[in-house]
């Protein structure tokens, strides 16, 4: 695929001073969070298969030289090694995104992330090319982690900037947050249908493929979208003017360091939450409840659908209260939350198991809604791909990887369900101190 030469990827240095109104004219706020939504949908999808597979697929097809546990365990650590890419993702995505343009970003993560799942879906396996196999799967998931740690900066900044006047600045970028439950719709639903069409022999040999390979149709209709789209006009305001950063991942952490620390102070909180409102249910229901695998899957199908229409709500809200009104609002609730959630499930009844994640899902929108614009605010704008980048993507590291692990070995290590209940405080608590220090224009 290559890009319209009539939509220059990087603005041109003649843009004059009348480029800003004519970019805005030209692709209106709207546009660009629709183009924004789509590729970002596919890099949550993207994730979210890889995730599904790593567990139930790759540890036969990619590992079968070691025991079933060890297997195991080696295709989850291929798929770890995209929270260690995206930080590098972030870093050079965001220099480009801050050097070359936010639409260049924008343009590029999809193509490689798109291609990268898609290559996923035609890999030989261990028995046709030994250990090449696995060693080309992880180079793979590698470059989805590498392109993702580039999107959500890329993807945040176009609707952060386009919305010139500042009053939908949080609703437009909560349409970026939503892509995550939607890519988990996605990601479950093109799964289970190969699993109800196919037999086992043939979903282990084909039928996996297909959720990787399908995902070219997500690429198609956001490189559409998205290579049609102008550049941000705050962009091309300071391209004009000269103003960019020459060394912006420099810069960022030599002046704004204090910036990135709260970013991630914001975003790790919020990952420990969405991990025990959301994941955690697919270990805990099953193994501790005895209940059935089944009713931990519809809660989290349940509670991603509410998600869809919770998002854009707080998104909305953070605009007409503000976005630390919103995140504070999100804290109290979630720490309230994170103790009834407990004991509701215990209930051991499916329909309030259901009940226990939809409300926890509704408690994480409102810490996640408001992200895209928050983040991106604390930042001036010569930096702002970089830092905003850096801060998310840093946070998936110290926050979303590392709960599942802390919370497995709370309840083992105490056999309570109240410890993580206070882990989870610790992160909401950390949430509403970079809130409060964070200086932001709302």
């Amino acid at each position: 695929m290559t890009v319209s030469s009539s939509v220059p990827i990087a603005p041109a240095h003649a843009a004059g001073a009348g480029t800003h109104g004519a970019a805005a004219r030209k692709t209106g706020a709207a546009r660009v969070a629709a183009a924004s939504l789509v590729g970002t949908t596919l890099e949550f999808y993207d994730h979210f298969i890889f995730g599904t597979a790593a567990a139930l697929i790759f540890p036969k097809i990619f590992f079968p030289q070691s025991d079933p546990f060890m297997a195991t365990i080696l295709s989850l650590l291929s798929y770890g090694i995209a929270f260690v890419a995206r930080p590098v993702g972030a870093a050079i995505f965001g220099t480009l995104g801050d050097r070359l343009g936010r639409r260049f970003v924008l343009v590029t993560t999809l193509l490689m992330m798109g291609g990268s799942t898609f290559l996923i879906g035609l890999l030989p396996t261990y028995s046709q090319i030994g250990m090449m196999a696995p060693l080309l799967l992880a180079l793979l998931r590698f470059t989805q982690g590498f392109a993702l740690g580039g999107e959500w900066g890329g993807a945040a900044l176009m609707v952060n900037e386009f919305d010139t006047t500042g009053r939908r600045k949080g609703f437009y970028g909560s349409l970026i947050q939503v892509a995550s439950p939607i890519g988990v719709l996605l990601a479950n639903g093109v799964f289970g249908f190969m699993n109800v069409i196919t037999d086992d022999a043939s979903f282990m040999q084909w039928g996996w493929r297909v959720p990787f390979l399908v995902s070219i149709l997500l690429v198609g209709v956001g490189y559409f979208i998205r290579r049609n789209i102008s550049e941000s006009p705050v962009f091309q305001s300071i391209e004009h003017t000269q103003q960019k950063a020459d060394a912006p991942f420099i810069e960022t952490i030599r002046d704004h360091w204090r910036q990135v620390l709260l970013a991630i102070g914001v975003r790790a909180g919020e990952g420990v939450i969405w991990y025990v409102f959301s994941l955690l249910l697919l270990v805990y229901v099953p193994t501790r409840l005895g209940l059935p695998r089944q009713v931990a899957l519809n809660a989290v199908l349940w509670g991603a659908g509410v998600g869809v229409l919770a998002i854009p709500m707080f998104g909305a809200l953070s605009d007409r209260f503000g976005r630390k009104q919103t995140l504070l609002f999100g804290v109290a609730i979630s720490i309230v939350w994170s103790f009834g959630y407990f004991w509701m499930l215990d209930t051991r009844d499916p329909t309030l198991v259901i009940w226990a994640s939809v409300i926890g899902m509704v408690c994480q929108a409102a810490l996640w809604a408001p992200l895209a614009a928050f983040i991106p605010e604390m930042f001036e704008t010569k930096v702002r791909c970089t830092g905003a980048s850096l801060g998310f993507q840093l946070a998936g590291v110290f926050g979303g990887a590392l709960a599942p692990s802390i919370c497995l070995w709370l309840l083992d290590r105490f056999d309570n369900p109240l410890y993580i209940s206070i882990y989870c405080t610790a992160g909401l608590l950390l949430i509403a101190l970079c809130v409060i220090k964070a200086k932001v224009a709302r």
